[in-house]
């Protein structure tokens, strides 16, 4: 892989169309300064200038096969000279058959698919899934959580960017799920804090009426909150607590989903299966937008004999379709589950461990397969947040001189708040993924500086 000759004339050229015409999301249009990407390959891009960055954020943790893969080029090339498009009402062989390999692997009888165009969507739909079948109108979702950029699944979410949308009219009760490293329910083992959070999840459930309440909507594994992996027996928990008062259990599984924690899906890890489940992303590496929510035998029952009021124009689009086929068969033949698994394992996890020790900017480590993150802070026995919650400007400084020494270094590091998340493409190479980990040791040496 050779990144093409630098042509810094072509990149400023399309620096500038973007500052005059392109409108960036969760961002300050005038306080961005977007990089410009000449082209990428395998776990890394490069810009106009010839510098090659190695992706430590998988896109944003959807390129779980890396880029450009060429069998899934492949695909979406030979689909798109063959039918390049079909409105969703009928039967299309792409379509059928990325349906029926994912339904071949969710948990349980998680057997229909419903296709939207990436995670938000999904989100939007499985809500409205949930309050026509039980017909009632709350949803209950985690602070420290995110779910999508749309009305619903942005009033779901539970970080400061649901903020400035949520009027509290969204019919959604947050609650508080297990996260021992910064525990609500000041306890001290994984076993405390899972049966507190569980007790607050009841207490919440009493206290808002079982009745009124549509579902409970959980990230398997909460991503871009700080991928905080639930304790033994909590979504376990859950489900058991969804049966009780006859609400719907869904699991988003958008950033966990295909092969991220060295499982299918993550629910794979805990055993338990949900009621709707969303996906997106790493369903076909994100090369052309596709989400979609596998649904329950008892749900798909309930529109059987009437119509599910909702839909989108671009449903099950055969080219997303067709580079969700040729990326779960790719996941398959190379075995890439398994391997990120492995990775995460050997690899990822003994190295960070070994980072933490060293760092004292490092105040905890959490993941698996290749899905982890570091958790940052100003003082490891205080675990004082490096930067305060949702620190903007001068008080994100700490942060900012980070990510720009991780940037100087060679990999391009996904940020959120106080934490850094190690997620490149899970067939990352063990030499690729050493070289992006040493470069983060050296930016690690940045946020020490900030240390008390």
């Amino acid at each position: 892989m050779t990144p093409h000759l630098p042509n810094p004339e072509v990149g400023a050229a399309v620096k500038a169309a973007d500052r005059a015409h392109v409108f960036h999301s969760w961002s300050a249009q005038e306080l961005i300064d977007p990089l410009a990407v000449a082209g990428a390959e395998g776990s890394y891009f490069w810009d106009y200038d010839g510098r090659r960055y190695l992706d430590f954020t998988s896109g944003l943790v959807y390129t779980n096969i890396g880029y450009q893969h060429p069998k899934v080029v492949a695909a979406i090339q030979e689909q798109a000279a063959t039918l390049s498009t079909f409105a969703p009402a009928f039967a299309v062989e792409a379509r059928s058959e990325a349906a029926r390999l994912i339904a071949e692997r969710t948990p349980g009888d998680l057997d229909k698919i419903f296709f939207t165009n990436g995670g938000a969507d999904a989100v939007e739909h499985a809500v409205r899934m949930a309050r026509l079948h039980t017909g009632r109108a709350k949803v209950l979702s985690a602070y420290r959580s995110y779910h999508g950029g749309t009305q619903q699944a942005v009033n779901l979410t539970g970080d400061p960017r649901r903020w400035a949308s949520d009027a509290g009219t969204a019919g959604v009760v947050h609650f508080w799920a297990p996260f021992l490293y910064r525990s609500r329910f000041y306890a001290e083992t994984e076993e405390q804090e899972c049966a507190r959070a569980l007790e607050h999840l009841e207490t919440t459930i009493a206290f808002e009426g079982p009745g009124t309440i549509a579902a409970i909507i959980l990230e398997t594994i909460p991503g871009t909150a700080g991928i905080m992996i639930p304790p033994p027996g909590y979504l376990a928990g859950v489900r058991e607590l969804c049966d009780k008062y006859g609400i719907v259990f869904i699991l988003d599984e958008v950033m966990a989903g295909f092969g991220r924690t060295g499982e299918w899906f993550a629910a794979d890890l805990f055993d338990v299966t949900p009621d709707l489940m969303t996906f997106a992303k790493g369903v076909n590496s994100g090369y052309v937008p596709l989400g979609g929510v596998a649904v329950s035998g008892a749900i798909a029952e309930t529109f059987g004999k009437q119509p599910y009021p909702g839909g989108l124009t671009y449903s099950g689009h055969p080219l997303a379709c067709a580079a969700a086929v040729a990326t779960i068969g790719v996941m398959a033949e190379e075995g890439v589950v398994d391997y990120a698994a492995n990775l995460g394992a050997t690899v990822v996890e003994p190295a960070l461990r070994e980072l933490a020790a060293r760092h004292p900017s490092v105040g905890d480590v959490r993941g698996v397969g290749m899905f982890w993150a570091l958790e940052l802070v100003k003082n490891r026995e205080t675990r004082e947040p490096l930067v305060p919650y949702n620190a903007a400007g001068e008080a994100n400084a700490p942060m900012a001189a980070f990510g720009a020494a991780a940037k100087a270094g060679g990999i391009w590091p996904f940020i959120n708040m106080n934490r850094t998340h190690v997620v490149p493409p899970c067939n990352v190479s063990e030499a690729e993924l050493k070289e992006g980990l040493a470069a983060l040791d050296a930016a690690l040496s940045v946020a020490d500086e900030y240390t008390e």
